[in-house]
């Protein structure tokens, strides 16, 4: 499994910023750039009892039942609950990395990951070099031009500020964010929608608000708290983890959700067994041990479906 690398300086500047965060936050175990203590990390068995269903394995393709795995790239970043690394730094953990090995599980399949870029894994899924992606890849009508998504848990667009920060109360619409700086994932849906919707300030007559794109969630939170960015925009699930967890931390409101899927290449004849998958994990409680565990039960959904509408 290899993990992306990284500039010195960027490293320093992590460095500093969880050192500075863990004299702020006065509390025991480490913590990493986005203010989560990774020893609170839940440790709950919820995969052992999971075993291969023939039937549903019997809907993969002969060329995946031959190989006996399945190429996963996966989005790791610095904060629960999605995907992140353990305290060995090496050990990715959450609740996307086990819904995907409970999925393995079922189809009596090895998962075969590599942690990838966010930005870099849809294009990678239509080149060919993996077959599946996780990285809370949200369903939207765009993507599904290119790609198949099998659902598997609901989150969406949610904002945070510096705790103390009341420029803004609440986000309904996006020119409340005029004149403000804001940090977002590169590549995500939080991207597009801000540069979409660029026009919202001129059109109200204010000055615009400026858009800074990174392609970690640490780095994010970096720049929060040296006040090089006003607000975050990022997942619903990660940013109440966070506020959660670090004390100069604010989590402002929903803004919109979305369905999240495995990401696939479009027309992937993986799709109907991963479906079947999720869908007997749902049925069976396994899907909502893993969600239990990592705080996300909120985000349930009762069935999977693949390449569902955009939520609106």
């Amino acid at each position: 499994m290899k993990r992306p690398k990284r500039g010195k300086l960027y490293s320093l500047l992590m460095l500093s910023f969880a050192l500075s965060f863990a004299t702020a936050a006065c509390g025991t175990g480490s913590a990493d750039a986005g203010g989560a203590s990774k020893s609170a990390a839940p440790t709950a068995d919820v995969l052992s009892g999971v075993a291969k269903d023939d039937a549903i394995a019997a809907l993969l393709p002969d060329a995946t039942k031959q190989a006996g795995v399945v190429k996963f790239a996966s989005s790791v970043g610095s904060t629960p609950p999605s995907a992140f690394y353990a305290e060995d730094n090496k050990t990715v953990q959450g609740v996307d990395i086990e819904i995907a090995d409970a999925v393995g599980r079922v189809l009596g399949v090895g998962i075969d990951r590599e942690v990838a870029t966010f930005d870099a894994i849809l294009p990678a899924l239509s080149s060919g070099k993996y077959e599946v992606g996780t990285g809370n890849f949200g369903v939207t009508e765009t993507r599904k031009k290119t790609i198949d998504f099998v659902t598997y848990i609901n989150d969406g667009q949610g904002f945070a500020v510096r705790k103390g920060d009341d420029r803004v109360k609440e986000v309904k619409k996006l020119d409340q964010l005029c004149g403000l700086k804001i940090g977002t994932g590169a590549g995500t849906t939080f991207e597009a929608t801000l540069e979409k919707e660029k026009h919202v300030c001129a059109d109200a007559g204010k000055p615009a608000y400026e858009v800074s794109s990174f392609g970690d969630n640490g780095a994010i939170y970096l720049g929060l708290q040296q006040q090089h960015i006003d607000v975050i925009m990022s997942t619903i699930n990660g940013l109440r983890h966070a506020a959660a967890a670090q004390p100069n931390l604010q989590f402002l409101n929903e803004f919109k959700r979305l369905d999240v899927g495995f990401a696939l290449k479009k027309g992937s004849p993986l799709a109907p067994a991963f479906q079947a998958a999720v869908n007997k994990l749902i049925k069976d409680g396994t899907y909502g041990k893993i969600l239990d565990k990592w705080g996300t039960k909120d985000s349930a959904i009762p069935e999977s479906r693949i390449s569902p509408p955009e939520l609106t």
